[in-house]
């Protein structure tokens, strides 16, 4: 035996490629290897960004001695979790009804079938911190695993029944907005009123929550709600979260005040966050979230473009890793010293607004940030702030880069695409809606096989069965940039993508869609929930979209399908509320939805008038329609049938079933959406 992750493409997987453990890929042959064997299996799971997996791999896996013992013990199996999102799904539940709290690296132990026993997440090299040794963990399972199997029976039993009854989540009516309300109070009282976010270290952005709280303040106008947002989101812009050089938003910070990041950057968090300081910006014209806006997407086409597919056209990369030369946040990271003599005389003003100091404020190394003072300076003070930044980031440029994740994933990608669509009509800027329709067309054409979505693409090959994430998240981009273009084949592939889900995730039985397909074969459990996790839940996403869907076509099915999804999950408020904010959200949408449509020309200086007035304005609940004068509407939407006023680009506001009278100036919209 050897190892064989020299034959796979995720960069995560191929950095363990020349470890002395006999590592093996999830797959059926894995698993067919242990049953012949009749050996445990060490199930490993990770990802290239991850800090830990690093140190484990470093530790342990590549320990010969270490590694001597798994492969004489377990058939041992490495996940990259971006890759195989569903098996980590399985055993982080797995994990949880040990009592465990989960994570990456994620150790698991399981029969030769892929049943989980036992688990853990990170264990050291030897007994340290009140953890075992993972040489004395591994004789302990295999031992208990030979010795002692109606114990291991027993967790088996136990484990699968556990979490056969989380996939059946517990159903009820729908959701009233004063339940929704009643749990943004409820959730508002974890709020860190001096540094904002929700709860303290560590400490996430939380992107769910911060739209529940901006849709409650928009809907009744409480002002906590709408002070919250802007705490939260003002402290993330100047903390050390933020890539003050290069743009982007790291995944977290490990303390209260977002000063020190766990410097990995993912594309999915900065598209979450693209999305929400977008809307609030709409809202706030603030500045400041403009700057980190612009930073932001300017950062994610700059390096954050995969190379083009067979089609040409180019998707977005996964993540960059935290650490550079075995060493977390390396690369990102100052001293005094380097400042000064890159900054000359103008080093002293640079390091008062970014927090330099000679002993450094963290590790005694310097993390840039202006948390000290979050508003920005005078427009002068800006300006040489800006070129200062630059001279640092030519320098930065020069050192060795954190490891770059260039796979694309087809869910990351509909969340990255959705967010600069949006982006690109609230600012009106066309190389930000080129970008996110390039990826799109990336998605379709280069990671589609035999018409269904795949969910990896990497180095030409497609891998891996596409998941209720991957559909739901580009409906969600495909409906985003129908909204920007009006071009009608968007919300054509977001009608196929839904029958294919409808056809093998729908669960017939409970309501709500299942993570995976009926025909993903190496799995032993489907998972199913609406919990927001790092990314928002496929189910969420998909009553918004399927709301979207309804009101864009006229098909009632549509809207059943959306009433059907909430009352699927509806009864999981009374268990935890905490982490169905998305739920939330998109229930909202469904219930108060606010359907704009736009008759005219294209081309039209009144039509792009009438377009300025919605992209200035913050509407969590728009739906938007596009059409050219003399087409129709679909038979049942509210403003069928009417048409444009004298040659004039035209509008009609639709709440439920009642439209406005026809608009054909801006300010008469903007009147309009007053309530909107």
């Amino acid at each position: 035996m050897s190892n064989r992750l020299g034959e796979e493409t995720s960069p995560y997987l191929l950095q363990h490629k020349t470890n002395p453990v006999h590592w093996r890929a999830w797959g059926e042959a894995a698993l067919a290897e242990a049953q012949s064997l009749d050996r445990p299996i060490l199930l490993s799971v990770g990802y290239a960004a991850c800090h830990w997996c690093h140190v484990m791999a470093h530790e342990s896996f590549e320990n010969p001695e270490i590694a001597s013992l798994m492969n004489e013990l377990f058939v041992n199996i490495k996940v990259d979790r971006e890759e195989r999102p569903d098996i980590d799904s399985i055993y982080q539940s797995a994990l949880a009804l040990l009592g465990q709290q989960g994570g990456w690296p994620l150790t698991m132990f399981l029969t030769p079938k892929g049943e989980p026993f036992w688990g853990g997440t990170y264990f050291p090299p030897a007994e340290r911190w009140g953890r075992p040794g993972f040489p004395q963990v591994l004789e302990t399972i295999a031992g208990i695993y030979r010795d002692e199997p109606d114990k291991v029976t027993k967790n088996v039993a136990a484990l699968k029944g556990a979490l056969a009854a989380m996939a059946q989540p517990k159903p009820a009516g729908e959701i009233s907005l004063e339940i929704t309300d009643r749990i943004a109070d409820r959730l508002l009282q974890e709020l860190d009123q001096r540094h904002g976010g929700i709860g303290g270290a560590p400490k996430f952005p939380q992107s769910a929550i911060l739209e529940l709280f901006w849709r409650g303040w928009k809907r009744t106008g409480k002002q906590p709600l709408r002070d919250a947002v802007l705490l939260t989101l003002a402290r993330m812009a100047q903390g050390g979260i933020y890539d003050h050089l290069g743009g982007g938003f790291a995944r977290y910070a490990v303390d209260a005040e977002w000063l020190v990041p766990h410097f990995e950057k993912m594309l999915y968090d900065n598209a979450l966050l693209l999305e929400i300081y977008t809307l609030v910006w709409q809202e706030t014209k603030e500045p400041l979230f403009e700057a980190r806006i612009r930073e932001t997407v300017a950062w994610v086409l700059a390096e954050m473009r995969a190379a083009p597919g067979p089609s040409g056209h180019r998707g977005f990369a996964a993540s960059l890793d935290a650490d550079s030369e075995h060493e977390e946040g390396k690369f990102y990271v100052w001293n005094e010293a380097e400042i000064d003599a890159l900054l000359g005389p103008d080093a002293a003003f640079f390091k008062q607004r970014y927090d330099v100091r000679p002993e450094g404020n963290w590790e005694q190394k310097t993390i840039l940030n202006r948390s000290a003072a979050p508003r920005l300076g005078s427009a002068e003070e800006e300006a040489k702030l800006a070129s200062l930044r630059g001279k640092l980031l030519k320098a930065r440029a020069k050192r060795i880069r954190p490891g770059w994740d260039d796979k694309a994933l087809a869910d990351w990608n509909g969340l990255m695409i959705a967010a600069l669509a949006g982006a690109a009509m609230a600012f009106g800027e066309k190389s930000w809606l080129d970008a996110a329709a390039d990826a799109f067309a990336f998605v379709a054409a280069d990671m589609t096989e035999n018409g269904r979505l795949r969910h990896s693409f990497r180095d030409g090959r497609l891998k891996h069965p596409a998941t209720l994430d991957d559909y739901a998240n580009n409906a969600k981009a495909a409906l985003a940039l129908f909204a920007a273009t009006s071009e009608p084949g968007y919300l054509a592939q977001a009608e196929r993508w839904v029958a294919i889900l409808d056809r093998h995730y729908w669960d017939g039985a409970g309501g709500g869609y299942f993570f995976t397909a009926d025909d993903t074969a190496d799995l032993i459990h489907r998972t199913k929930h609406a919990q927001d996790n790092a990314v928002p839940p496929g189910n969420a996403t998909m009553v918004g979209a399927l709301t979207r869907l309804y009101l864009l076509t006229g098909k009632d099915a549509y809207r059943e399908r959306a009433e059907a999804l909430v009352a699927a999950f509806a009864g999981e408020l009374e268990r935890n509320f905490f982490p169905l904010a998305s739920l939330l959200s998109q229930n909202e949408l469904m219930q108060g939805a606010l359907q704009v449509v736009l008759v005219g020309d294209p081309a039209s200086p009144d039509l792009a008038a009438l377009r300025q007035v919605l992209a200035d304005r913050s509407l969590p609940n728009l739906v938007l329609q596009q059409i050219r004068p003399g087409a129709t509407l679909p038979p049942g939407h509210p403003a069928a049938g009417k048409a444009a006023v004298d040659g004039k680009a035209t509008a009609f506001v639709c709440r439920g079933q009642t439209c406005s009278l026809p608009i054909t100036d801006a300010a008469g919209l903007g009147r309009a959406l007053q309530f909107g």
